[in-house]
């Protein structure tokens, strides 16, 4: 199981922006949000209602980063997430896929660099 860490109040303007933009970027299709299944509309739809609240002032900051944290576990791999934390590729430990899907991968990791939060 992944660990996320907690967004906080004062960063939900930065999350809501890297996340809504990595969300309809398709050079960087996050693993479970893209595609054109009912749950990936619905994780899209999700995002965009929290960054309406957000900027509509139509919720207290810390209640939408609550909320923002919730959506990220949700839906981000942890790869994702601590590339866009961090800004950094993740090392790798981990064992490598075939050669296809390691190359595409790749090309995500790239993708969601641009995007980074922290």
């Amino acid at each position: 199981m992944a660990v996320y860490g907690g967004i906080q109040a004062h960063e939900v303007e930065r999350w809501l922006n890297a996340l809504v933009n990595a969300a309809f970027d398709r050079r960087c299709p996050l693993s479970k949000v893209h595609g054109g299944t009912a749950r990936a509309r619905t994780a899209r739809q999700d995002l965009l209602c929290l960054a309406q609240t957000f900027r509509g002032e139509q919720g207290a900051s810390d209640v939408v980063a609550d909320s923002l944290s919730r959506w990220c576990q949700h839906y981000l791999t942890e790869t994702e997430w601590y590339v866009l934390v961090s800004g950094k590729k993740p090392r790798a430990g981990a064992p490598a896929p075939a050669a296809p899907a390691q190359e595409e991968s790749t090309e995500a990791i790239e993708a969601l660099l641009q995007h980074k939060v922290g």
